[in-house]
């Protein structure tokens, strides 16, 4: 499999994104635009409550909006069938959760592996790129250890390795350094802006922490959008 081709822009248009029905019906989105330029880190701010987690939940092809489009180099995300979804997401989209959402039982560097295996690569031969990968995010003497034997610091900065491990089009990531030393959160910060800098790929970071946001090229604060709901 060929690794994939750098994308144009990340455009959400016209997307509108509610939950629940009638009275407790509560609209997050309605018709928001923004767009997210290759090369450019961009930060998310705000409140809990802001819509942070959800507009990366509909970039990543995780939350099918009821209106507007996604686009992911001219692709519409929102237009696609579930398996063309999931084809997009294992193949050009890299995720860093906040609860890391690492495989049980798989040691550090095999998360990595496991990762490049989905998206359709063969594990061979990245095996020395995943142990750099891991090296990156103060990893290096941690490569054989499992979730369960890592702090809860160490589980985001796995989750972060492999969401770079691929330099994957769109990299999406929510809080990477709320479980992090402060001594660890400026490096971590200044990493992921020089590989969306090097990769020219298209990230978006949803934070509280003014390191992650001190080191983003753009910060959009999302209580101050058109139909976004401050908490």
């Amino acid at each position: 499999m060929n690794e994939p081709t750098r994308p144009g822009p990340l455009e959400l248009d016209g997307v509108t994104v509610s939950f629940g029905r009638g009275d407790t019906r509560t609209t997050v989105f309605d018709g928001l635009g923004l767009t997210f330029e290759p090369g450019v880190m961009t930060a998310l701010v705000g409140p809990s409550g802001s819509g942070k987690s959800s507009l990366l939940a509909v970039a990543g092809a995780l939350l099918r909006p009821e209106a507007g489009r996604v686009l992911l180099g001219g692709e519409d995300l929102a237009a696609l069938t579930d398996a063309g979804r999931a084809r997009v997401r294992r193949e050009s989209i890299g995720y860093m959760f906040q609860s890391g959402n690492l495989l049980s039982g798989l040691p550090a560097v095999e998360q990595l592996l496991a990762a490049a295996y989905i998206s359709g690569r063969r594990p061979r031969g990245y095996r020395s790129r995943a142990e750099e990968a891991l090296g990156a995010v103060g990893l290096g003497h941690r490569l054989r250890h499992r979730p369960e034997q890592l702090s809860g610091g160490e589980r985001q900065r796995v989750a972060l390795a492999r969401a770079l491990f691929l330099s994957p089009r769109l990299l999406l990531v929510d809080e990477p350094t709320a479980a992090v030393d402060r001594s660890q959160a400026g490096d971590l910060a200044g990493l992921l802006a020089a590989r969306t800098r090097e990769d020219r790929c298209v990230t978006v970071v949803a934070t509280h922490d003014p390191v992650v946001a001190e080191a983003a090229g753009r910060v959009v604060d999302m209580a101050t959008l058109t139909g976004a709901l401050p908490a």
